[in-house]
């Protein structure tokens, strides 16, 4: 058995102490201090100059993606003030998502979708008055949309507060999902067509991959819309009344995937089935054309049995023409069955394979493409 990466910290430490899980990436930081009329990005290196960039005016978004320096993460809890608990659950990358009120900012536990494989990586959001933390677990993500829609400075994200930038993250995470569930619906469809007409091992090998995907998927989006929900309906100061109406769109679209991934799971389930009636299929197809041989060569095993007896008087054995006739009488007769049979359509009867369904693509979701900026 292959070794897995432990993915949790040792069993009884005290709580609020992080320790790094798995394989830890070494952090690459990136910052945008912004207010409406003005923005600035810079790369810190250090906790130091987070607390320089935090000390100035505006909301400031520093995003963390690798978690391999739990100094620089001491760090940046000392400067805005993040809870003990909250810092150990950002290294400890098993965590379901969720949301939590540390009073002073909030906390959220997101899975943000990989195209490759329908794997997971958590992502975690703090979010304060002033300020927005996002640590990744690993290198790249989907936030780019987000990040110009800051640049670019149109719309209300430059001139709301950090809460509508959480939202925005949120959002963009969430919208992530799709282009994943586009893919693996190609898939299905794929295997339809296969499954129905030449099923194999490696048909049945997809079919499981297939569904290990949308179960990882569920398990990423259905506490995902909890925790969207519990954000939406709690009173806090930090979240704004009309960020909520934001926030319940965003949670519209977490139940929108849970139903395209129930559905999806329903369809690999019924590809499992058609799988194995199709080896049904084909079994009883080659029992069939095995069958009809041997009802063929019943009879002319019989004549040929009957010529082979040892008998001194057997007037055919002498007769000229007792051979040829024996013979045609023989093909004669196994031509008649296939006649009889191919009459009753017992063969040569072919079923006509399932039309082709028209494939039609989703139009790409995101906050860029229907929703406001």
């Amino acid at each position: 058995m292959a070794r897995t990466t432990r993915r949790r910290k040792p069993a009884g430490m005290s709580p609020g102490v992080p320790v790094l899980t798995g394989e830890a990436l070494a952090p690459r930081m990136h910052a945008i201090l912004y207010t409406a009329e003005t923005i600035e990005e810079a790369d810190p290196a250090s906790a130091g100059e987070c607390r320089e960039l935090a000390a100035r005016p505006g909301v400031l978004w520093i995003d963390v993606q690798g978690l391999g320096d739990l100094e620089l993460l001491h760090g940046l809890g000392e400067i805005f003030s993040l809870h003990p608990l909250a810092l150990e659950d950002v290294v400890s990358l098993s965590q379901r998502p969720k949301m939590e009120d540390y009073d002073s900012h909030l906390y959220l536990i997101a899975r943000m979708p990989e195209l490759s494989g329908g794997l997971t990586d958590q992502t975690s959001l703090f979010v304060g008055p002033r300020f927005a933390l996002t640590f990744q677990e690993r290198y790249g993500d989907c936030l780019g949309p987000v990040r110009d829609r800051l640049r670019r400075g149109k719309g209300q994200i430059r001139r709301s507060g950090p809460d509508y930038l959480a939202y925005a993250i949120l959002d963009a995470i969430v919208d992530g999902y799709f282009p994943v569930l586009e893919s693996l619906g190609e898939t299905l469809e794929d295997l339809e067509d296969e499954v129905s007409e030449r099923p194999s091992r490696s048909s049945l090998a997809r079919i499981h991959g297939v569904r290990r995907d949308l179960l990882a998927l569920r398990r990423a989006v259905w506490p995902m819309r909890d925790a969207l929900a519990s954000l939406m309906r709690e009173e806090n100061e930090l979240v704004t009344p009309a960020t909520r109406l934001y926030l319940r769109d965003c949670q519209d679209h977490a139940v929108q995937i849970l139903d395209m991934v129930e559905t999806y799971r329903e369809l690999a389930s019924g590809l499992m089935e058609i799988y194995l009636s199709s080896l049904s299929q084909r079994m009883n197809e080659v029992m069939k054309v095995l069958t009809i041989i041997a009802t063929i060569f019943i009879p002319l095993t019989f004549i040929a049995g009957v010529y082979g007896m040892n008998f001194d008087w057997m007037p055919e054995l002498r007769w000229r023409w007792g051979y040829p006739v024996a013979m045609g009488g023989m093909a004669l007769l196994a031509l008649s069955m296939l006649l009889a049979f191919a009459r009753r359509g017992w063969i040569g009867a072919q079923d006509l394979a399932p039309p082709r369904r028209r494939r039609t693509r989703r139009p790409p979701a995101g906050p860029a493409a229907r929703g406001p900026s």
